[in-house]
């Protein structure tokens, strides 16, 4: 823990090398991205590893199953899929403004 800590205050004052002590909106931004990659990246390797178990489910000598409940499961994730690529999409969108 203490080792991520001082990781995080390096990384702190060599934003404030980088872009001035004045400048605190790049350095809020550059927080802002990294502090993404970080949540994010963890996030996304949760659901990986939530699919893999969930493709143990698979194994017929270990579960039964029907194509109905697989329909549904499918269903479900595909439909989670959707509302998180359209909030990703959303403020994509926001961001471009007008255009023809």
């Amino acid at each position: 823990m203490l080792h991520n800590r001082n990781i995080y205050i390096w990384t702190f004052l060599n934003h404030l090398m980088v872009f001035g002590k004045n400048n605190k909106e790049n350095v809020e931004r550059k927080s802002k991205d990294e502090r993404f990659k970080n949540v994010a990246g963890r996030r996304v390797q949760n659901i990986l590893n939530q699919m893999r178990l969930l493709r143990n489910c698979s194994n017929q000598g270990n579960y039964s199953y029907n194509d109905e409940q697989i329909k549904k499961i499918f269903s479900a994730i595909n439909e989670e899929w959707k509302h998180v690529q359209s909030e990703f999409n959303k403020h994509k969108n926001k961001r471009q403004g007008f255009s023809l």
